[in-house]
């Protein structure tokens, strides 16, 4: 059976399947050995995610899922006491809703490759520039230090429980420019080089994960390999 990667998250996730976006690319990239299946809930932090998570994977089967990728925490980081406090789930709960989540997802798909993904940094310049609802405080709502305090415990969770996990807050910050280069205007969201950066490391997990193009096979015969001259002997089941 031809295997599926789901992807969970918040809206990282949901709009990864725009243009240029990192599960378009991991679409395109499994298009012949897996089927991505997105399940990504823009706003959504690790509290309301954790209560969800058994519906929003209810009817993907059981069977096929070889890997299934998590990333909550921008929504998570908000601060407490500002325009977005709403959406802030302070870090102890922030840590106890994402072993909440993996155990739903680990519970429906046991052999399944679970991949936990940091929440990215913050431009809190953009942050300023753009800001959430109808806030004229001219204070950024997230911040860089904040959404690291939650990378940080997105990777002692997944250390602590033995997955594999994509630290993108680390790996964006090595880059000279990241703000500008993988954080698009609003110092929040992926532009086209972050979501590139983050679908190569998505892939270099699944490598790990035995996930390789190397490893699936093709979703029936490749053109290249059918005789023409009998073409019906390569399609029998």
């Amino acid at each position: 059976m031809r295997p599926s990667i789901v992807l969970f998250g918040d809206s990282i996730t949901e709009e990864s399947f725009g243009e240029g976006g990192w599960g378009a690319h991991l679409a395109n990239h499994y298009s012949r050995s897996a089927d991505v299946v997105l399940r990504g809930y823009s706003g959504y932090n690790t509290r309301w995610a954790s209560l969800v998570a058994g519906r929003a994977i209810a009817d993907v089967s059981c069977s096929a899922v070889a890997a299934v990728t998590v990333l909550f925490g921008a929504n998570d980081a908000s601060l407490p006491d500002r325009a977005s406090a709403f959406q802030h789930v302070p870090l102890p709960e922030y840590k106890d809703n994402l072993r909440a989540i993996c155990a739903v997802l680990r519970a429906r798909w046991p052999s399944a490759a679970v991949i936990l993904i940091t929440p990215p940094p913050v431009d809190e310049r953009g942050r300023v520039r753009y800001p959430y609802g109808d806030d004229v405080s001219g204070l950024p709502e997230r911040t860089n230090e904040a959404a690291g305090r939650y990378a940080r415990a997105c990777v002692e969770v997944a250390m602590q429980s033995g997955l594999r996990v994509i630290d993108i807050w680390s790996r964006m910050q090595k880059f000279p420019g990241w703000e500008t280069s993988f954080l698009r205007d609003d110092g929040l969201h992926l532009t086209p080089l972050g979501n590139r950066l983050l679908f190569e490391e998505v892939v270099f997990a699944l490598r790990d994960a035995n996930l390789s193009l190397e490893v699936l096979p093709a979703d029936l015969p490749l053109c290249s390999d059918i005789d023409p001259t009998n073409a019906v002997k390569y399609f029998q089941e």
